[in-house]
């Protein structure tokens, strides 16, 4: 998706704290919640700084560094307090009446309402319905994929020391002759392969497809049976000898796996609905450009698509 709306967090922030800043004084004092549940913390000058504001500077700040509770909450009330004093100066000098300020002011309240409603109708669109939905779908047109589950074994061979590299290859055929006698494969995998991972789990690979692993090693995995040892394979890595262990159809990542990526694609595509069917019923004029030129191909169609997951390397 390409829309420039979801640009990022850090300018909505910006401007969440821009129009914290031009605020007036006597506004900040207005406040929504009960005083019971949101009792003042400090005033300034007599304007006064409730938890609730507290809670605002903090989410629109983003991470903060590690602090106590009590520093954070010194920390946030030296910020509010900065912020309405410096707001006031702006206002002794008549900032705020000016015709360059009054449209930045213009700009940056559209700017977070335009946050606003987006953040609401994103939370509003992720349902479990929803997220099953997106995810029955996305699995309805995954092709079917063979994947494979392997151990190997290495012996690493810097590219150009042939003599490293015949000793590897020599290494690794005795071993394959090791396993022809019946020896263990992880076994003999944790004793010898210069894997580290491979020392601990006896050479486990897990389950990959063809295009997860360097070609000369895939092609000489899939063209083994179950239970069948190769002989000795030569990749940019070294030198290997690999068992399959097994053979299936590639299987859907569960739902809880890819949970969060759902609630992403959905909330995006809800947001990007909600913008195509605005532009939609708008008039938009162009005044710089030609009317041909006015409206870009396919502006109002963003393609949002579930992310995969992340492969195995």
């Amino acid at each position: 998706m390409t829309l420039s709306l979801f640009a990022g967090r850090p300018a909505l922030r910006a401007a969440a704290f821009a129009a914290l800043l031009i605020a007036s004084p006597a506004l900040a004092q207005t406040k929504p919640v009960a005083a019971a549940a949101d009792p003042v913390l400090a005033k300034v000058n007599g304007v006064e700084i409730r938890q609730s504001d507290l809670a605002v500077a903090e989410q629109e700040a983003g991470q903060l560094p590690p602090m106590s509770p009590e520093q954070k909450q010194d920390y946030l009330i030296s910020f509010m307090s900065d912020m309405i004093l410096v707001a006031k100066e702006a206002d002794n000098r008549k900032i705020g009446d000016s015709a360059e300020f009054k449209k930045k002011l213009a700009f940056e309240r559209n700017k977070l309402l335009m946050s606003s409603v987006l953040d609401q109708v994103g939370k509003a669109a992720v349902t479990d319905a929803e997220m099953h939905k997106v995810y029955d779908d996305a699995i309805k047109q995954q092709p079917a994929e063979e994947e494979v589950r392997a151990r190997h074994i290495l012996f690493r061979a810097p590219a150009g020391d042939e003599k490293v590299g015949k000793e590897a290859e020599d290494k690794i055929k005795a071993v394959i002759e090791r396993l022809k006698k019946g020896e263990d494969f992880a076994a003999v995998a944790s004793e010898l392969t210069e894997d580290p991972s491979g020392k601990a789990n006896g050479g486990d690979l897990g389950y990959f497809t063809k295009e997860q692993m360097v070609p000369e090693f895939a092609d000489a995995a899939f063209k083994l049976d179950k239970g069948g040892i190769s002989e000795p394979v030569k990749t940019q890595f070294g030198w290997h000898v690999i068992k399959l262990e097994d053979k299936r159809t590639k299987q859907p990542p569960p739902f809880d796996d890819v949970k969060s990526q759902l609630e992403t694609y959905v909330q995006r595509k809800a947001q990007a609905e909600l913008v195509t069917k605005l532009r939609a019923g708008a008039k938009v004029e162009r005044l710089d450009k030609p009317a041909d030129a006015a409206r870009p191909a396919d502006a109002a169609k963003p393609e949002a698509k579930p992310a995969e997951p992340a492969k195995k390397k």
